[in-house]
């Protein structure tokens, strides 16, 4: 996922997908306002009026909906862009209908909404489908509502997930323990323990955990690997001591893996942040990944 940050800054450099999510899973943590996220987009008109522009192809109406002052920080795919070029997006896409699902959604504050969207484009005017994850803040302008952020992925190669409920990072696991007893395992096995470094906040985690369950890389996980996740906490601090010993650069994103040997040797940690974005990750990407770093065969 793109690289996050508290939220108390905004900058494109850490992402929008992370700014939201954080006052998303803080707003939850702290008891905000908790309904479901389909009746908080149900209940909020603006998305309904931008989904009505983009249907209409009102390019001015589209654009209005974008803040200026601030300008809205637009990312599509992990490049950056404007409001323009988001709007030229679902303009050109010429879709007769959009059906919006919302994974997650939160009101962190009176003047913010924060969604993120699966977006289903049908009605093209060459018979494609496509789907869209799309990540939207919004934040109220004096009387109107205007998008500040958005973070899009365009047909995205893996499943999205349809929540976030999962508790892929229990919040009093043992980390060190749980390496100790994968070690003990993947000795005794003749395997290596792989490293998910992440949050349940975390979009593109829920993504990658969804891709380890795939038939074609499930198999190849189990054979290879024992796998530890790694929770970072809403601040990104916890656990700070495997981050520094498995040499994991969390200023490139989570999710962040590591290989390590049954002994603790570390074999490899990825420094490019190659898998923060598992939205727009290939399977094809993932299953090399492990291929490549799994245990050699006796």
């Amino acid at each position: 996922m793109l690289r996050q940050e508290a939220p108390t800054k905004y900058g494109l450099k850490f992402g929008i997908l992370g700014v939201v999510l954080l006052t998303v899973f803080a707003a939850s943590v702290a008891g905000g306002q908790t309904s479901s996220a389909a009746d908080e987009l149900a209940n909020f008109a603006p998305i309904e009026q931008w989904k009505n522009t983009v249907l209409a192809g009102n390019a001015a109406g589209l654009k209005a909906l974008y803040s200026t002052d601030p300008a809205a920080q637009v990312e599509a795919n992990s490049i950056k862009g404007d409001a323009g070029a988001d709007t030229s997006f679902w303009l050109g896409l010429k879709a007769r209908n959009l059906k919006l699902e919302a994974i997650r959604a939160t009101a962190p504050q009176p003047d913010a909404r924060n969604f993120i969207l699966h977006v289903e484009a049908t009605g093209l005017p060459d018979g494609r489908t496509v789907t869209v994850t799309d990540v939207q803040a919004w934040r109220k302008q004096g009387e109107q509502w205007r998008l500040v952020g958005v973070d899009r992925t365009d047909a995205p190669h893996l499943k999205q997930p349809s929540d976030m409920k999962k508790d892929i990072y229990p919040a009093n696991a043992n980390a060190q323990a749980e390496l100790k007893e994968a070690e003990d395992k993947a000795a005794r096995e003749h395997k290596r323990v792989l490293l998910v470094f992440g949050a349940n906040w975390c979009f593109d985690c829920h993504v990658l955990d969804l891709a380890f369950q795939r038939p074609d890389l499930a198999p190849v996980l189990a054979a290879g690997y024992e796998v530890v996740h790694i929770d970072l906490g809403i601040d990104e601090h916890k656990n700070a001591d495997l981050v520094k010993q498995y040499d994991v650069p969390l200023n490139k994103g989570i999710p962040a893996l590591a290989v390590v040997e049954s002994n603790g040797a570390l074999v490899v940690s990825q420094k490019n942040g190659e898998f923060e974005n598992a939205r727009a990750v290939t399977p094809e990407a993932l299953l090399d990944f492990l291929n490549k770093w799994k245990p050699e065969a006796r």
